[in-house]
């Protein structure tokens, strides 16, 4: 077990307001080796913990005796910390375990937001989207939010796939869901897609619901990422666990870059085949929600909504020009409000 050994060590971890080494301990407990074991836990586990604890006790005596301080963090405790610590004070192997199967170990017991590039990491303070930063895809985002709220009640749920062009507020919807309460998002960086099985493997043993997003996804049909991911989604005996919604943004409606010629059935059955197998990825996702482009008056009407105010006659016009060889979009109309104020 990782354990900080002096006060310099302290200074890398994000710690919470309060007594700096019984938060340290409490965090190492729950990265422990056997972190994940203890949400099965067998006799054998119970005695590691219970060892560990009466170690790690002893240890935290003798750390605040030598190294007396006050606090480092700045947020709050968060309640698996408060469990954890509460478990190591009174060297309780059982309570401890009980904070692991109701937070999970870390880093998802402390954090709700994750990039996953083939390994893991938590994102302490996500940047959200403002809640009324969308303009004009309130039917969307109604949709989009009632798939999640049923997902996250344990009700049956939908695979999401947000398509439309560039610029047009996709990623913000998606990234907008983590307003909801209890929501956890896990976004996978495009490199990573071949390795989804073990991320879904370790997702699939926590108690929490888990979005996996995908942002821009756009694949090459005779690529490895296409059909692995193809597979995954209720295409083979090992897809997503239950516990996990799939969360997709695209500029493509089929998420690939090219399907070639579109062949009637009958002719070309070959090639038949193989547009039929483009398509089916896309078709696993049960809500597409679409996001079309702005007009000019909902171009205006972003870019007031982001400046806070109504748009002068002339602020108008400098929106407009400001448009004329970028297009109306949600980015550009948010560009814009940075370049009016």
């Amino acid at each position: 077990m990782d354990l900080p050994k002096t006060p310099l060590d302290l200074l890398s971890l994000d710690l919470p307001q309060g007594e700096p080494w019984g938060y340290a301990l409490a965090q190492s407990l729950l990265k422990a080796p056997w972190a994940w074991r203890a949400l099965r836990p067998t006799p054998g586990v119970l005695d590691l913990i219970r060892q560990d604890l009466e170690a790690l006790y002893l240890e935290l005596g003798r750390l605040r005796e030598a190294y007396p301080l006050g606090s480092l963090g700045e947020r709050p405790p968060h309640p698996a910390e408060e469990e954890a610590l509460k478990a190591l004070l009174t060297r309780d192997p059982e309570a401890l375990v009980a904070a692991l199967k109701t937070h999970g170990p870390w880093p998802f017991a402390l954090y709700r937001a994750f990039r996953f590039d083939g390994a893991l990491h938590p994102i302490p303070r996500p940047r959200l989207p403002r809640k009324d930063e969308l303009v004009g895809y309130e039917a969307q985002l109604q949709a989009l939010k009632a798939n999640a709220r049923r997902f996250l009640e344990g009700r049956p749920a939908l695979h999401t796939l947000l398509y439309g062009a560039r610029g047009t507020g996709k990623s913000t919807a998606a990234k907008s869901l983590l307003h909801l309460e209890g929501v956890r998002m896990v976004e996978v960086e495009p490199g990573a897609l071949s390795q989804l099985e073990g991320l879904l493997e370790t997702l699939g043993q926590l108690p929490h619901r888990l979005f996996l997003f995908l942002d821009d996804l756009s694949l090459d049909p005779e690529g490895e990422a296409f059909h692995h991911l193809k597979a995954l989604l209720e295409g083979s005996l090992e897809g997503p666990p239950e516990n996990v919604l799939l969360l997709a943004t695209s500029n493509r409606r089929h998420l690939v870059r090219r399907q070639g010629e579109n062949p009637l059935p009958g002719e070309a059955p070959e090639a038949w085949d193989e547009l039929q197998d483009t398509l089916a990825l896309a078709e696993r996702f049960g809500l597409v929600l679409t996001f079309p482009p702005f007009d000019q008056a909902l171009y205006l009407k972003a870019v007031a909504r982001h400046l806070g105010r109504p748009l002068t006659e002339e602020e108008k016009k400098e929106a407009l020009r400001f448009a004329l060889n970028r297009g109306f979009s949600g980015r550009v109309a948010r560009q814009a409000a940075l370049f009016l104020s």
